[in-house]
């Protein structure tokens, strides 16, 4: 029945935008993309059609609706995050075939503490996957850890596919903390970038990047116990036995390290050096070469290339063909809407209705513009959201003659604040593919903790402001 209801409204709105007078200032193609954004919201959160399936409707829609020719949408289903996602997932691959990450299951279960109850473990990941996620991308983090959650998930004895307690709550609990950890430093995910970028071009705001982690550390801070205590809360984790010692104990690891491991280890160090140091390096090297993307293929490739010292590479195809073929379509998706959004002129006109708020309170508009940011970026991909936003946003700091700060930062750090939808974010999908997340308890996780960011956000912003 669910089903049935979500292809029918996701059906009727596009319908609807197709032949309804449009709203003023919208063109009719920026109407039919705005029901093409509700029909993939609605046929997403009820999963009416598979999710990939759903994600195939811009390459149908957008065609025929004028916005973008078949050439130009196809090549918005791909960008150099794809190349990032798949590139990560070998990594992970070869992490989970050698049994690195089992070695880190165990570093995380120690740094939990022996008595760790499931909530306290949740924090611990959420933790870790946090503080990596400030200095490599959000997508290779999520890559990552998932391989160590299912290990300890596995360990603990819960079966392959339940979504109950901890089993739906790492996964999760890992794509959020993701996600916010990104926050944390200017470097921790490219929207930082771009909306700094975007801000100096502007209205020549220039941020720092000991500015930026001034004001975003403390949403990090702040975020990372709040979503523990949503998720924990949405899963029941508290109804469900968990033994960390039994965990550590079923966790199978030699005490002496393996030749793949050794010769994994420096790989991956090397990858994530590279990732670190990519903003320093990429200027001394062709514009545009060196990017997470290229990073993670090359990392591949080597995979591909060095023997493990048992006679065979560290990854082989076969165990490579794991990848998640289906997740990186469905992300695509995504990327293909936001392209959508934006050729319509459908993210222009959400943003050109932020104006009217000149008359209000500056906090007041601030929480507005927030909330729009976040609901936007649910649907579009977070560079896109910036995209759009900030320049509005920059125009709007101009009206009011605002402190820049108290608008522009908040505006930046919501354009990655969106955690309803598995398309939404890289590490919402990957979080997804393990199997192991009902979709409804994703949306309700996800609703709460975009509605109580409004607040941690502006919140931090302005208090921070207010105290330097």
């Amino acid at each position: 029945m669910v089903r049935k209801a979500g292809l029918a409204i996701g059906a009727g709105a596009l319908l609807m935008t197709t032949f309804a007078p449009t709203p003023e200032g919208l063109s009719r193609e920026g109407f039919i993309v705005a029901g093409l954004v509700v029909l993939m919201a609605a046929w997403w959160i009820t999963e009416a059609l598979p999710l990939t399936a759903t994600a195939l409707m811009p390459f149908l829609v957008l065609p025929f609706a004028g916005v973008m020719d078949a050439r130009e949408t196809a090549s918005a289903y791909y960008s150099p995050i794809l190349f990032l996602l798949l590139g990560g997932a070998f990594i992970a691959l070869a992490i989970e075939r050698v049994g690195l990450h089992r070695r880190l299951s165990l570093g995380i279960l120690r740094l939990a503490g022996p008595r760790a109850g499931p909530g306290k473990l949740l924090l611990a990941f959420m933790a870790s996957a946090a503080i990596l996620s400030m200095m490599i991308s959000n997508t290779s983090t999520a890559l990552i850890m998932m391989p160590v959650a299912l290990a300890v998930i596995a360990s603990a004895g819960l079966a392959e596919g339940d979504t109950e307690g901890l089993s739906g709550a790492l996964p999760m609990g890992i794509a959020f903390a993701c996600s916010i950890g990104g926050l944390g430093t200017l470097v921790g995910s490219p929207t930082n970038a771009i909306a700094v970028g975007l801000l100096d071009q502007t209205i020549g705001v220039k941020i720092s990047f000991a500015v930026w982690t001034l004001y975003g550390l403390p949403v990090v801070i702040l975020g990372i116990p709040l979503a523990a205590a949503i998720i924990a809360r949405v899963q029941r984790v508290g109804t469900q036995a968990f033994d960390a010692g039994a965990a550590r104990a079923a966790i199978p690891v030699e005490r002496t390290w393996s030749t793949p491991e050794k010769r994994l280890v420096p790989v991956v160090a090397v990858t994530f050096l590279l990732w670190m140091g990519q903003p320093l390096l990429g200027p001394l090297l062709p514009e545009g070469s060196l990017t997470d993307g290229t990073i993670a293929i090359a990392a591949s490739l080597t995979l591909f290339l060095l023997p493990d010292g048992t006679g065979r590479a560290l990854l082989d195809w076969d165990e490579a063909n794991r990848a998640p073929w289906g997740v990186i379509m469905m992300f695509g998706g995504g990327l293909a809407l936001a392209a959508g959004m934006t050729a319509s002129g459908l993210a222009a006109w959400l943003g050109d209705a932020l104006l009217p708020l000149a008359a209000v309170p500056l906090l007041l508009v601030a929480l507005c513009v927030v909330a729009l940011v976040i609901l936007i970026t649910e649907f579009a991909s977070n560079v896109a959201t910036a995209s759009a936003i900030v320049p509005v946003v920059a125009s709007l700091i101009v009206a009011l003659g605002a402190q820049p700060e108290l608008l522009a930062l908040p505006v930046a750090l919501a354009a990655s604040w969106g955690f309803m939808l598995p398309a939404g974010t890289g590490p919402n999908a990957i979080a997804w593919s393990t199997g192991r997340i009902r979709i409804g308890r994703m949306v309700t996780a996800g609703l709460v903790l975009d509605l109580l960011g409004i607040v941690l956000i502006v919140g931090v912003v302005w208090a921070v402001a207010w105290l330097v």
